[in-house]
């Protein structure tokens, strides 16, 4: 049977519904934090069509192309329908298998639509994602006993979701106990004019060391500012209130050795003790140097990342913020009673008791070497997990953690729920200690614009540090139990509106070795890891080594961690590893992700049907990368069918990579009896096939940098065609020497002119040229796209490095006062073209003495029409533009200009000949 995928995918739906909406995902991200997670629309658009069957008749087809597109167009749009067709392809009954299932995005489309989902995956933190998204929202409660009312009273019992109410209580009742257990720590602000007595909305703290000059302490802080000022405009309630801000600055005693904070209203008075520092040359000094405010004695990155790394520094509490029915949030000096609740915060740690023999209350699993890109605490002394917060923080998820335990024991043993049930609310439980967690380290810092907290994540997978950082206390704002409660309350009754469907089968393992049977898969649709771009486990455990302490009797399968850390165990994680720092038993190699995602890949191939599919959701930027990903699936005996491009990502936030396109790839067991193929056929089969996908690129709103990406696809599936691939020697072709002959081919098939020139009609380093206007214009690019255009255009790296050179972490294309190149006759046009932009700062007549060197006549079509190609192409306030513009109006003049200097060199030429002649007469 031919499935759906391998004809025809909807495209344009997933690309339109990837961004925002039902389609978007986000809502569904929100109940845990993991990372990359699968837009919805893609999802169910790759599980819809790798079950659905492709009529031979063509009105068929078309029928049941519009029943996906009406799919498309809600989370449960044509469900009942969508379920008939899935019915009546798969008589035997259809399951879907994700052998990568991060936090469940594919399982779940299947669970909704009520096929049997099995979702796999390596890390148990993602596991309980995946728990929580595909499997408990699915299952009748409605037989477990109820709970004390005395919890929540104010809830009321039989809602339409009994697992959003009884979460609601546990929730409520956690956050209760939690605020008794720790307000001792955290002493209540007494309202000025009356007795009220509010707890403050969280503090601010900073790292202070020794200044390496006078010896006294001073913290490390990198803005002063606290609040933003606002107007407030009036209205017939209120008058108009302006909002001057808030801000500090820290004040010395030098004779006690001592510093204060004075809060004061509007902009910063003074530059923070972190700062951009100037050497004595005048030149900027790397990093931040951190200025003592005693002696003004700079301490440069090195030295006081050097101080930190040796455990010099120690947490000083700053400012306290208050609630402010004003300005939303104020912002004090912390009082002598708040300061000693937080020093006895730290002594109550050293008490607190194990939660088992084998776990510790704070954490100790250690931080792999390695790491320093991935943990930026351990730059800065932190060994373990433990080390990441100052000593109220970690005393509060230490007791937060053991609430949360004890309370699951209790609704077993006490109250009389399942351990299933006592499993689903003490892990949504847990869920919001992970969510905690990214907003209560050394690496959050305050939101001043949003009077909020930022995220420990500075993108997905990568965790910051901060030497000034701020603690959200027990009452209410962000960062808080209660406020991270009622969100997560929010998503989950958001994520079960309507709900329908079965729960999926989630299980921990590792997608090369699956524990089901084979031959019994309807569909295997997976997003698998993008080789370096996300380093899942060690980005997670700083969540994982909360959770499985706030899970420990309930979820015993977490406690077996079997990586010699204490954390996640990284064994058979099929990533690479990008290591900064010494990192000896690093084993996440290339190779290491190659072998294993090639095993899985088999894995998928054995357990599916003989008619079924091996559906694979893949992006990245690297041609490296892509090689390697298609060469796995090449080993594992599978062939391309199909392949669907859709713009799914941000194009930012990934990790490293930098990807806004991903191709949905069905593949199919190689088929027996496969012929040999020549190269040459091959090449001019790929050209047919993206010049016949084209159009439907061009129809769907493919950028061309968006069909460089699609065009990978239909190079496979040609490529898939044959058992082997020979040249004209015989000998075996690699199958990625066919990716960049499929990237030239989109150019071929754009027919892209340049003033009726065919662009293949310029040499070669001027077609690279304006092929990368045409793409990017003058922006910063990603540096694999460099690559990838070096090897379509048959060129060197070295041949347009100066063309387009590193910027900013990516590469931009070259101004014409940066280029460097001399001209000589055998100049290629656009060095000409750059030259002549550089000249015209001087005048016509140097523009003139350009064209001259060049040897080009003054007429040179190709010259002109690649002047006038970049003039057009890239932005109008360019300089550069500016000056071709100026040529283009002046053209006449420069012809007038070079004509004259030509009609004089060769007058020139003339008399020195002459001269010759009569000197050899003598």
């Amino acid at each position: 049977m031919t499935r759906m995928i391998e004809r025809w995918f909807p495209c344009r739906e997933v690309s339109a519904n990837s961004g925002a909406g039902w389609g978007s995902g986000n809502t569904e991200r929100n109940l845990f934090t993991w990372f990359a997670a699968r837009p919805t629309a893609q999802a169910k658009a790759a599980v819809v069509c790798s079950l659905l069957p492709w009529p031979d008749d063509e009105a068929e087809q078309k029928r049941l192309q519009d029943l996906v597109k009406t799919a498309m167009t809600g989370r449960y749009a044509a469900w009942d329908e969508i379920r008939a067709e899935i019915s009546i392809a798969n008589p035997g009954g259809a399951s879907v298998l994700d052998p990568f299932s991060g936090r469940g995005m594919i399982p779940l489309e299947a669970a909704r639509l009520g096929v049997p989902a099995h979702a796999i995956d390596y890390s148990p933190v993602a596991v309980l994602a995946s728990q929580l998204l595909t499997d408990y929202p699915f299952r009748d409660w409605s037989s477990e006993p109820t709970l004390p009312a005395d919890w929540a009273p104010e809830i009321k019992a039989g809602g339409p979701y009994r697992l959003v109410d009884d979460l609601e209580k546990v929730l409520a009742e956690i956050g209760r106990r939690y605020s008794a257990s720790m307000a001792e720590f955290y002493p209540p602000t007494i309202a000025s004019g009356n007795s009220t007595s509010v707890l403050p909305w969280g503090y601010l703290w900073a790292v202070s060391l020794p200044c390496q000059e006078c010896g006294n302490r001073f913290p490390l802080v990198g803005s002063y500012e606290l609040r933003k000022p606002s107007v407030r405009r009036a209205t017939k309630a209120r008058p108009e209130f302006r909002d001057p801000g808030q801000s500090y600055y820290i004040e010395v005693d030098r004779d006690q050795g001592s510093f204060y904070v004075v809060v004061h209203a509007g902009p910063p008075k003074r530059s923070p003790t972190l700062t951009n520092a100037i050497d004595a040359t005048g030149e900027k000094i790397a990093g931040k140097t951190a200025v003592c405010i005693f002696c003004s004695h700079p301490h440069p990155l090195p030295v006081h990342r050097r101080l930190a790394d040796e455990g010099k520094g120690q947490d000083v509490l700053l400012i306290v913020a208050d609630h402010d029915p004003r300005v939303g949030k104020s912002y004090r000096t912390p009082t002598d009673m708040e300061l000693e609740a937080a020093s006895r915060a730290s002594v109550a740690l050293r008490s607190e008791p194990a939660f088992n023999p084998m776990l510790p209350a704070v954490p100790s699993e250690k931080i792999a070497p390695g790491n320093n890109n991935i943990i930026g605490p351990s730059i800065y002394g932190a060994r373990t997990f433990g080390d990441m917060m100052c000593g109220r923080q970690t005393l509060a998820f230490v007791r937060l953690s053991r609430i949360i335990d004890g309370l699951g024991r209790e609704l077993e043993a006490t109250h009389g729920l399942s351990r299933q049930y006592a499993r689903a609310l003490t892990g949504f439980a847990a869920a919001q200690v992970a969510r905690k967690v990214r907003r209560a380290t050394r690496g959050c810092t305050l939101d001043v614009a949003r009077n909020g907290v930022h995220d420990i994540y500075l993108n997905e997978g990568s965790l910051s540090f901060s030497y000034d950082y701020f603690e959200s206390g027990i009452g209410t704002g962000p960062g808080t139990w209660d406020s991270l409660a009622a969100s997560g309350l929010t998503t989950l009754r958001s994520v079960m509106q309507g709900l329908r469907g079965v729960q999926a089968s989630v299980e921990h393992g590792s997608a090369d070795s699956l524990t089901l049977p084979s031959g019994q898969t309807t569909a295997v649709v997976t997003d698998p890891p993008y080789d370096q771009m996300i380093a899942y486990a060690d980005a997670s455990d700083i969540a994982f080594v909360w959770i499985k302490r706030a899970l420990s009797s309930l979820y015993p399968e977490m406690q077996f961690a079997t990586d010699e850390t204490g954390a996640q165990n990284k064994a058979k994680e099929a990533i690479v590893k990008r290591v900064r720092g010494e990192a000896p038993n690093e084993h996440r190699t290339p190779e290491h992700y190659d072998a294993l995602i090639a095993a899985a890949f088999r894995e998928a191939k054995r357990v599916v049907r003989h008619e079924g599919v091996v559906t694979i959701v893949f992006g990245h930027g690297e041609p490296d990368v892509w090689q390697r990903l298609l060469a796995a699936i090449a080993q594992a005996d599978l062939i391309m069918t199909g392949s669907w491009p859709a713009n799914t990502e941000a194009g930012g936030g990934q990790g490293k990579a930098n990807i806004k396109t991903t191709l949905t790839m069905a593949c199919r067991p190689a088929p027996a009896g496969r012929q040999a193929g020549r190269r040459g056929q091959v090449e001019a089969e790929i050209r047919q096939e993206i010049a016949a996908r084209y159009p439907q690129w061009v129809e769907w709103g493919l950028a061309p940098t968006d069909m460089l990406m699609a065009a990978a696809g239909p190079a496979m599936e040609v490529v898939g065609r044959y058992s082997v691939i020979n040249d004209n020697r015989g000998r075996p072709v690699d199958i990625a020497t066919f990716l960049p002959l499929a990237r030239a081919a989109v150019q071929e098939v754009m027919a892209v002119t340049v003033d009726q020139h065919r662009l293949d009609d310029f040499d070669p380093r001027t077609r690279f040229a304006l092929w990368w206007v045409r793409l990017f214009g003058r922006r910063l690019t990603a540096k694999s796209e460099l690559r990838w255009q070096v090897l379509a255009s048959s060129l060197e790296l070295a041949e347009v490095r100066d063309l387009v050179p590193t910027a900013e972490g990516g590469c931009r294309l070259i101004t014409a006062d940066a280029f460097k190149g001399r001209i000589t006759p055998e100049s290629s046009t656009v060095d000409v073209c750059m030259a002549m932009a550089r000249a015209h700062a001087v005048g016509l007549d140097e523009v003139a003495a350009v064209l001259s060197a060049s040897g080009r006549a003054p007429d040179d079509l190709f010259l002109w029409s690649a002047v006038t190609y970049l003039a057009d192409r890239l932005p109008g306030a360019d300089k550069d533009v500016i000056a071709w513009q100026s040529l283009l109006r002046n053209r006449a003049g420069v012809e007038t200009l070079l004509a004259r200097a030509t009609q004089e060199q060769a007058a020139e030429r003339r008399s020195a000949n002459l001269q010759d002649q009569q000197e050899k007469l003598f």
